[in-house]
């Protein structure tokens, strides 16, 4: 029967969705360039529209738990699982609170996309340039407060298996820098919907888990290790 419905919507995704897709990103991305010249704040809700927009015509259906664990004005240091495409819909469209995202280099070269994604504040890292990423790391420090929140997936790339990789220190060494809390997240069922390095798109079901907060000031710079498995075990705890 899967196959079946696979066979099926091979038209739809082919001859509307992505089409749609490429279209409405190119649309909200041009909206929020403009808004960005009055708030980045209002230029992010275009984000959020955006990613609901796209999941229901998928369609996927979302389900949220941990809300609650969300301290309004907060400041967080937010770190996810990475399993596939979908991720970015389900952290900008269900997440709730206003983020910058950490991103490669090599998408502010995507056009429209790249000049968008500046505008509205999210930085982006040359990891080929030390002395370039640590300025890069600077400005993300400037804009972590009154609740802004920066987004970083630890393992650096998205999971082929959906078991977690290992971390990447960035992440934890930023946390302890500024002593802002982390706050876990573990993302379901996005690597069956658009499985990475492929366009085998198919609805499914996402799951989001905002696990509660783990404060670092009872870490020490020695003990980043030790932070960077307890917040691991968090988020592999959650995993299906």
């Amino acid at each position: 029967m899967r196959k079946l419905l696979h066979i099926l919507y091979q038209p739809y995704k082919w001859l509307f969705f992505f089409p749609f897709l490429i279209i409405n990103t190119l649309f909200f991305c041009i909206i929020a360039i403009l808004l960005s010249f009055y708030s980045q704040k209002a230029a992010g809700f275009c984000g959020v529209i955006w990613a609901r927009l796209n999941s229901y015509l998928t369609p996927i259906s979302v389900k949220i738990s941990g809300k609650e664990n969300i301290q309004k004005n907060t400041s967080y240091i937010i770190v996810i699982n990475h399993q596939g495409h979908y991720d970015i819909f389900l952290i900008y469209g269900w997440l709730g609170i206003d983020i910058k995202w950490i991103m490669k280099q090599e998408l502010r070269k995507i056009p429209g996309f790249g000049i968008c994604c500046e505008m509205i504040g999210h930085i982006f890292i040359d990891r080929s340039n030390t002395q370039v990423a640590i300025e890069s790391m600077n400005k993300v420090k400037q804009k972590l407060v009154n609740g802004t929140s920066v987004v970083i997936f630890p393992e650096g790339t998205r999971s082929k298996t959906g078991e977690l990789a290992p971390f990447k220190r960035g992440a934890f060494r930023l946390a302890l820098d500024l002593g802002l809390p982390i706050l876990p997240i573990t993302l379901n069922g996005t690597k069956d919907i658009l499985p990475s390095d492929s366009l085998n798109l198919f609805p499914g079901k996402a799951q989001m888990i905002i696990h509660e907060p783990i404060f670092v000031n009872k870490y020490s710079e020695e003990e980043i290790n030790t932070l960077i498995a307890d917040v691991s075990k968090v988020i592999s705890s959650a995993l299906k």
